[in-house]
């Protein structure tokens, strides 16, 4: 079984959960706000994570089913919030929610997808100790992840930030749940210390790697493959790791176009080009897609410690995959 195939299975026995658990709910209106991103598809990764991995160490997926929704919702819920944020029209190539319904209606709708993943989480059958972890590591997901917002958001107030910074935020806003997600799988196949350390790792890097490979798209897509509005980071003046790169080696003429250009939210789309075009000069943007190789190879490195099985090839290709997607 290929990586698509293998991801597909198990996003579809998601999916089948995912639209039960999602099927109810007045007001209408609110209840089809809450539902139209998480049922317009997306890879799954973090819930698909945790599936494979509880496989990986000989766990039963179907005691997993209950914190997969949950992670898949909590995921959807800050995609909700981020895209009013960011002022994005689009998301997996359809209207954000705050676009087709509004903007009151879409933070009401995010709020729900929050309390409907813990709702989810009461449906695992699961010691109390066990339950106790997962759950506050759920938690502490949420507050990375607030923390890892607002530290991006900041940054785009400020004229540098330091690449250790930005690893710091990304971990926050976008690692630390892959890495939950790794370890919520390895709990509930009861592993040993050692393998959910590993998982962990694991996590960790991929995670890493994927928001470092969403920067570097961003860069590097047009619009129809990316499924979003390209330039947004640019024209926001977000602190990726490309954008790092430049803003501290740039001199010169250089420094004056990202002076001019970099946070202007009225940038045409002439000085845009001219902003990429910098970024390339700069290799910035090679840079970045290395960076992005290197925590890949990081992840693939800590499966050393997981038995041999085809769920493990899946995570190794998983890590592979993460640095390869055009989208």
């Amino acid at each position: 079984m290929d990586l698509r195939q293998g991801l597909s299975k198990r996003a579809e026995l998601l999916n089948v959960e995912l639209a039960k658990f999602l099927e109810n709910g007045e007001p209408k209106t609110l209840y089809d706000a809450a539902r139209h991103l998480p049922l317009a598809g997306g890879k799954r990764l973090r819930p698909i994570l945790a599936m494979i991995t509880c496989e990986a160490l000989g766990g039963n997926v179907k005691k997993l089913l209950p914190i997969t929704i949950a992670l898949e919702l909590i995921h959807n819920f800050t995609l909700v919030h981020d895209d009013i944020m960011d002022k994005s029209n689009l998301r997996r190539n359809l209207p954000t929610v705050h676009i087709k319904y509004d903007e009151p209606t879409a933070i009401i709708a995010g709020d729900l997808l929050f309390a409907k993943a813990f709702e989810s989480m009461h449906n695992l059958v699961e010691t109390p100790s066990n339950f106790k972890r997962l759950n506050y590591g759920l938690l502490e997901c949420v507050r990375e992840i607030c923390e890892g917002q607002q530290l991006d958001m900041e940054f785009e107030k400020r004229k540098m930030v330091t690449e250790q910074e930005y690893i710091e935020m990304i971990r926050k806003k976008t690692a630390f749940f892959f890495q939950f997600a790794a370890e919520s799988g390895a709990i509930l196949a009861n592993a040993s210390d050692k393998e959910i350390d590993a998982m962990s790792t694991y996590g960790l890097s991929i995670g890493l790697a994927f928001q470092i490979q969403d920067d570097y798209l961003d860069m590097s897509s047009d619009k129809e493959t990316l499924g979003k509005d390209i330039g947004n980071d640019i024209r926001n003046g977000k602190k990726t790791l490309i954008a790092v790169r430049s803003l501290s080696t740039a001199q010169g003429e250089d420094k004056e176009l990202l002076k001019r250009v970099f946070g202007n939210r009225n940038a045409t789309d002439h000085e845009i080009k001219k902003v990429y075009d910098l970024f390339w000069k700069k290799k910035s943007i090679d840079y970045a897609k290395q960076t992005a190789v290197n925590y890949s190879l990081r992840a693939k490195e800590s499966l050393s410690v997981i038995p041999e099985n085809s769920a493990k090839q899946i995570l190794i290709d998983l890590a592979e995959y993460t640095i390869k997607r055009e989208k």
